[in-house]
């Protein structure tokens, strides 16, 4: 025997820590009241509704039937029924079949409310069973408990689906093979060992922010997935402590990054007087300096954007300057020259700064040393040696 008094302190912690309405939760305890009451006292063809009290913990059961008349339903023969003016009616317009579990005549209608109209529904109360037996509270039982988890998907999905592409704050609820399982409140994200900043570490409880990926519907539930490798995190954080990101006024154009190790921004602003550059280092640094600490201590150049492709390639190569930068527009390729102390800084440590210069700028770069500059062939970005005389990327 279920106790269904029992379920009002439940239904109204689930709407307080879960924020499911209690209305939805409601609703799945009336229909699996409705299953075990069919189960042992019904029949399946009924239609059958419950009324649950939550201040009473009583159920009240109903049988629904539909009003229909003659022009409504298929006789047993298979033929159709007459029309008011004495005409068959064509078979394409016979829409229901008539069930007298589920169906009540016209006229049989009329007795019980004279004013009832076909397409209506009489409701007649059913005897309340106390007791319905431990296969059908078992059902009831079963049944709840997949309505809630729905209910909660359901709610889960409603919150974060228009959340993906934002940053998120949690805590880290426990880490396994490497992957870090993330507490946001109501539902638990996966930040996966890929989608983690090299050599960051964290322990259990720690407070953590994220990228929201993507919101995932599942049958085993809703995934979170979470990043904080991905470029877009950068973003959303300068997003965060500038203004002028925020609402718009400058914008990020393009974004290259290795995570834990540096970053490229090329950024340019809507409006004349404001400097896109300065809105995202601040005053004394103070908000690059917020977002570096956040990733660790990852470099971070701003460069300001340009519709001209030799001065935006000039500028992603920052922090080294460029004598000189040859296009082919055709191939998408740039031949770029430094004087010889500035060789090594244009190229960066292992080929980075050329490498992210050409991921920023979308072109593939040649650096050209200095003539005069004896050494061993450099690596690319595939790892393969190159002729000493070029560094291509």
């Amino acid at each position: 025997m279920m106790d269904l008094k029992t379920l009002k302190s439940a239904l109204e912690q689930l709407e307080e820590e879960r924020g499911i309405p209690q209305a939805k939760i409601l609703g799945a305890i009336e229909d699996a009241l409705v299953a075990a009451y069919k189960k042992d006292y019904g029949k399946k063809s009924q239609l059958v509704r419950a009324k649950f009290d939550l201040n009473t913990g009583t159920t009240e059961f109903y049988q629904v039937k539909l009003v229909v008349d003659e022009a409504m339903f298929e006789q047993e023969d298979g033929k159709a029924s007459p029309s008011p003016e004495g005409n068959a009616l064509p078979s394409e317009t016979l829409t229901v079949k008539f069930n007298e579990d589920q169906h009540l005549m016209l006229e049989d209608a009329q007795k019980i409310k004279r004013e009832v109209k076909v397409g209506e529904e009489l409701i007649f109360p059913l005897e309340t069973k106390d007791d319905y037996g431990r296969i059908a509270a078992q059902t009831a039982k079963q049944v709840i408990i997949q309505r809630i988890r729905e209910a909660e998907r359901y709610s889960v999905l409603e919150e974060f689906s228009n959340r993906a592409g934002e940053i998120v704050n949690g805590k880290v609820q426990k880490i396994e093979r490497g992957h870090i399982f993330v507490d946001l409140g109501r539902v638990t994200g996966l930040l996966s060992y890929e989608e983690q900043i090299p050599n960051e570490h964290y322990g259990q409880g720690e407070r953590i922010k994220c990228y929201l990926v993507a919101v995932e519907d599942t049958a085993r539930g809703v995934n979170l997935r979470l990043s904080r490798a991905h470029p877009k995190f950068v973003e959303k954080l300068f997003a965060l402590e500038a203004p002028e990101l925020a609402n718009g006024t400058v914008e990020i154009k393009a974004i290259a990054r290795e995570a834990g190790s540096r970053t490229k921004i090329a950024v340019a602003s809507r409006e004349r007087n404001i400097d896109p550059v300065g809105s995202c280092v601040g005053q004394r640094g103070v908000r690059v300096n917020t977002v570096i600490s956040e990733l660790g201590g990852e470099k971070i150049d701003i460069i300001e954007w340009s519709d001209n492709i030799t001065t935006l390639i000039e500028n992603a190569l920052s922090p080294a300057t460029v004598k000189g930068v040859i296009l082919n527009e055709e191939n998408r390729e740039a031949v770029v020259e430094v004087i010889p102390d500035q060789f090594s800084l244009a190229v960066g440590k292992r080929g980075q700064n050329v490498r992210l210069a050409a991921k920023l700028t979308g072109w593939r770069i040649d650096i050209r040393p200095p003539a005069g500059i004896d050494g061993k062939a450099l690596p690319s970005s595939e790892g393969d040696a190159l002729p000493s005389d070029t560094i291509t990327l």
